[in-house]
């Protein structure tokens, strides 16, 4: 199969699955407003459009959704195809890129301690990373913190130097990476020696998970622990996360599904690797959480509960970032934004490692709020000349939970008289429908499970 062109446009952003909004059409100043936004959860379309997603064909899916006081949490599929075992709410699952709002989130904590200044040189604090030549150190001197964390540094990303053989159309190095321990320091070195994709600062910005990495050797070198630590107690036990962690070894501790991997077909059948050294993805993408968890996490921070407010508007101001040709998000500092027509506007991030997918979205007023995680990745199958991606019905039954999720329909579980507006839940949902364009997720081609959708759209264009 000739694939060599989409794995390429695939591992310039890994750790990442990219969202974007429908094309759907919004009531005069009701894109970004929460007061008529649908209220209510729709606990019977809510399992429905879960359960949709597993006949779609996807082995195993866990979501939890919140709107106030309302929660529902549900599990559909298996977790394990060759036992039976059955997913169950709220497993453990690797939560990809997901980890990059955590480790800014750490950053934010430390500008406001006054150790580190946003728009300082990243040369200030790791000065031994640009130091291989005299060019270097001027890039160095050039890139600021706040490039990191909004991916406007515009430094290459390591994961096909850390992955070689996906340049040659194989999957070898995923195999043989399973039980490697690669420090951060050798990472940081492979995504500079790949090519820079602009000059720092410039716009839009070029996601990559060596911005995080560099991040979080930046928090080593100014609190003197371990990033990993320092996360932990700062930020995971400060918001109450029972189930998150970083993980010690390449098991995950407590259940767990397996976590299968297709690469588009190439692993036929789909091969588990919920076993996995992590150190490859470090403070961009190595975190371990569920998603009551991550509900949690996010409605802490968008609250005020993590950093000060004015903290937390640094991280909202975003810049378009390109995460494939001509697709970009509005990306913030570890957090990007989605305006859905007439329910609101949701911060959050998603990301994807080997096997595993997740995405979590809140309302930026913290009261609705969703969570899923799935276990195949790239189970889309290439078209018949290699070189793109045919339609899958998974993506379009997860769009549909996302939809009953964030944005439900008028007249399905909501409060009388809410969700009336023309951009609400039932205008999303003919606009995924009928726009194969306009989805909330496209394809898949990107994420730390090296791929992030093949037809992403832009956000609040």
């Amino acid at each position: 199969m000739r694939i060599k062109h989409l794995v390429g446009t695939a591992l310039g952003t890994t750790l990442l699955l990219v969202t974007a909004a429908p094309a759907v059409s919004a009531a005069p100043g009701a894109a970004a407003g929460t007061a008529s936004a649908p209220t209510g959860l729709d606990r019977a379309e809510l399992r429905a459009t879960l359960d949709a997603i597993r006949e779609a064909g996807m082995y195993g899916t866990y979501s939890s959704v919140r709107d106030g006081r309302q929660r529902w949490t549900g599990a559909s599929g298996l977790a394990d195809v060759d036992t039976g075992r059955e997913v169950t709410p709220n497993m453990r699952h690797r939560v990809g890129s997901i980890s990059k709002t955590f480790t800014s989130v750490a950053i934010m904590q430390q500008v406001e301690r006054g150790r580190i200044a946003l728009d300082a040189p990243v040369t200030d604090y790791v000065p031994d990373l640009f130091d291989a030549s005299d060019a270097d150190r001027e890039r160095g001197d050039a890139i600021t913190v706040r490039m990191l964390l909004n991916h406007t540094s515009h430094i290459g990303d390591y994961v096909l130097g850390a992955f070689p053989s996906l340049a040659q159309n194989s999957t070898t190095s995923l195999d043989e990476g399973r039980f490697r321990s690669i420090a951060p320091g050798e990472l940081v070195r492979l995504g500079l020696a790949a090519d820079a994709t602009g000059r720092p600062g410039a716009q839009p910005g070029s996601y990559s998970n060596t911005n995080y990495v560099i991040a979080g050797l930046i928090l080593e070198k100014v609190t003197g622990q371990k990033a990993s630590t320092y996360i932990t107690r700062h930020v995971i036990d400060r918001a109450g996360l029972r189930d998150t962690s970083y993980p010690r070894t390449a098991h995950i501790k407590g259940p767990h599904a397996k976590m299968y991997e297709s690469f588009y077909g190439i692993i036929d059948p789909p091969r588990d690797y919920s076993v996995y050294d992590m150190s490859w993805a470090y403070t961009a993408g190595a975190i371990v959480s569920t998603t009551d968890d991550l509900n949690r996490f996010y409605r802490t921070l968008l609250t005020g509960g993590l950093v000060s407010r004015a903290s937390l508007a640094e991280m909202q101001r975003t810049v378009p970032v390109e995460v494939a040709p001509g697709a970009a998000i509005d990306y913030g500092l570890g957090i990007y934004t989605l305006d859905l027509p007439g329910c609101g506007r949701f911060w959050g991030h998603d990301g994807g490692v080997f096997g595993a997918g997740t995405i979590s979205l809140t309302r930026e007023d913290g009261k609705r709020q969703l969570s899923m995680g799935w276990n195949l990745m790239k189970y889309q199958r290439l078209n018949a000349d290699g070189t793109a991606l045919e339609p899958s019905p998974i993506d379009e039954a997860i769009n549909g939970h996302l939809a009953e999720a964030l944005c439900p329909t008028p007249g399905t579980g909501e409060e009388p008289g809410a969700g009336s507006t023309a951009g609400s839940g039932a205008a999303l949902k003919s606009g995924i429908a009928a726009a194969d364009a306009g989805r909330i997720l496209p394809d898949g081609l990107l994420g730390a499970d090296l791929s992030t959708g093949s037809r992403p759209v832009a956000l609040n264009r």
